[in-house]
């Protein structure tokens, strides 16, 4: 996988240009669907990341890109990771992507890129 360019509002992967969050499981890209999440809204400022989305469980560790830092992560998902024994890194988006690009087997990724 080849992330080519990230910048506030898109990013490049394999030549794909993604304007919303995308989800990264198994080498497969989607979009984020955070409508589960909007219930949590008001109490973060923002649409956080909860465990009643669709998360890519499926791996030993899950790199979740923050944007600038915007985008809240639940205390539910940092348990839920722990419980299955799943690394989990929280990092700004830059700084998620370079930690896909080091080492990317295993590794899904949620990755935040509209602010």
């Amino acid at each position: 996988m080849r992330f080519e360019k990230f910048s506030v509002g898109s990013i490049r992967i394999d030549g794909t240009t993604y304007e919303h969050d995308v989800v990264i499981d198994r080498g497969k890209i989607s979009k984020r669907k955070k409508k589960p999440s909007k219930q949590f809204r008001d109490a973060f400022g923002h649409t956080p990341l909860s465990v009643e989305e669709k998360i890519p469980w499926k791996c030993t560790r899950l790199v979740i890109g923050t944007g600038t830092g915007a985008l809240p992560v639940m205390e539910e998902v940092k348990r839920e990771a722990k419980r299955r024994k799943i690394k989990l890194l929280v990092l700004p988006t830059t700084k998620a992507i370079a930690a896909l690009k080091k080492s990317p087997d295993e590794t899904n990724a949620i990755l935040h890129v509209t602010c």
